[in-house]
């Protein structure tokens, strides 16, 4: 069936499904008797999605039902389940399924993440001067204090020992959340500023990784980030990922007001930022009780940083799969 006929056969099902979405969103009715017709109304539209995606109607169409989806989805189960219940499912499959269902803004958010970061490293390993143009001296100063091969603990400025490990996992935590939090929200500004963040970060990352790989200081640098990196800069590009949905909503809205087509957006933007602080909560962590250490061999550091990407990795592209718990 040609996907304009499909369109033409279930579109008043599906604007009807709408209206049950507002009525259950406004809170105006949560009676079973006002809305008796939802939970199959609800399986038909599932079975309409896998139809939509196994006969290759077009993209921004699959999208359109994925939506209404995700939010029937969400009314059906938020009235059944715990809140307890909800987070774990989310946790163990939800968010991981959003991620893959959102996975072309994630892949623009990184090729734009990591161009940047690695284009700036390799500028500065060969014009090391490069990287005043970015950071401060005093800045770069302090940088090489927190990665000097015979620096305590690594990645922090004075002699602070393990004491202060939970004093820097708060500071870890409130620092990345913000850096997260701008990437997301500059998606308001029709994705420019979610752009400007990720092209930012990644310089301004790309370009003290340079300079201290340029000084020698990469074995201490390299075994510090790559452990709770997996987390952080996984999470950066899942804040960019959440402000280019917003951005492409606000750009093209399609037949939709620009309001109505934000506000379908967010609902799934929101979603990829609480996972996102989910991963910056673990990276913190990480970054305050095991990262800072120096006693462990850097092969050690190199080992277990390559395990937490490989859990990463398959996390976000197995989670999920086997079960759908209530999210």
């Amino acid at each position: 069936m040609k996907q304009s006929q499909f369109e033409t056969r279930h579109q008043a099902e599906w604007q009807a499904f709408e209206e049950m979405l507002r009525t259950l969103e406004r809170g105006k009715a949560r009676t079973p008797e006002a809305v008796a017709g939802f939970p199959a109304a609800y399986r038909r539209l599932c079975q309409q999605l896998a139809l939509a995606q196994s006969r290759g109607y077009s993209m921004r169409f699959v999208e359109r039902l994925q939506l209404l989806a995700q939010r029937g989805h969400h009314q059906m189960y938020r009235h059944q389940s715990p809140l307890s219940g909800r987070l774990l499912g989310f946790v163990l499959g939800g968010f991981a399924r959003l991620v893959r269902t959102e996975w072309r803004y994630l892949a623009a958010a990184s090729l734009i993440f990591y161009l940047s970061l690695l284009g700036m490293a390799a500028l500065v390993l060969a014009f090391p001067e490069l990287v005043y143009s970015l950071i401060s001296p005093e800045q770069v100063a302090e940088m090489e204090a927190m990665y000097d091969p015979d620096a305590i603990r690594l990645g922090r400025f004075g002699e602070r020992g393990s004491a202060d490990d939970w004093v820097m996992f708060g500071y870890y935590v409130m620092h990345n959340i913000g850096i997260a939090f701008q990437t997301f929200a500059g998606g308001l500004l029709f994705g420019l500023g979610s752009l400007f963040y990720l092209v930012f970060n990644g310089l301004i990352i790309g370009a003290i990784a340079g300079h201290l790989t340029g000084i020698g200081y990469d074995q201490p640098f390299w075994s510090f980030v790559i452990g709770h990196g997996a987390f952080e800069l996984t999470a950066i590009t899942l804040a960019g990922a959440a402000g280019l949905k917003l951005g492409a909503a606000l750009v093209a809205p399609g037949r939709q007001t620009r309001g109505e087509a934000l506000r379908l957006a967010a609902a799934t933007a929101v979603r990829l930022i609480v996972g996102a602080t989910f991963f910056l909560l673990i990276a913190a962590f990480i970054e305050a009780y095991w990262s800072s250490m120096t006693y462990p061999p850097a092969p050690v550091k190199y080992a277990v940083g390559a395990l937490l990407w490989l859990l990463v990795g398959v996390y976000l592209s197995r989670s999920g799969r086997r079960f759908h718990a209530p999210e």
